[in-house]
């Protein structure tokens, strides 16, 4: 993926400072990727709602999006076994939607 492809995207920020359970992990994308109310808050419904261009918000439906991920490293060590899930749910998502590119953040975050 080329630099150019990547800064046509737009940017969404999941900022998961101070998150050390699902749930938090959960609201905070919610927010962050603006769900439908109906997101069931779960890793299924995460990947459902990643891989479906519809429930982006309407700018990235058509340019593509960047997922920042940004202060996971309190989460990771809060519960790895859940941050590895939410590994394998992101890389899922970019592996299958070409339009969702996902970076974790590693400066600059807890």
């Amino acid at each position: 993926m080329s630099e150019e492809d990547l800064a046509d995207r737009l940017l969404v920020t999941l900022d998961l400072d101070g998150v050390t359970d699902k749930a938090a992990l959960m609201d905070r994308a919610a927010r962050a990727l603006r769900l439908p109310d109906w997101f069931g808050r779960n890793w299924d419904a995460l990947a459902d709602c990643l891989g479906d261009r519809t429930v982006w918000p309407a700018a990235a439906a058509e340019r593509g999006l960047l997922l920042v991920v940004r202060g996971w490293r309190g989460y990771a060590e809060a519960d790895p076994e859940e941050w590895r899930i939410a590994q394998e749910v992101f890389a899922q998502a970019a592996e299958r939607t070409r339009a969702i590119a996902v970076a974790l953040l590693l400066g600059g975050s807890s």
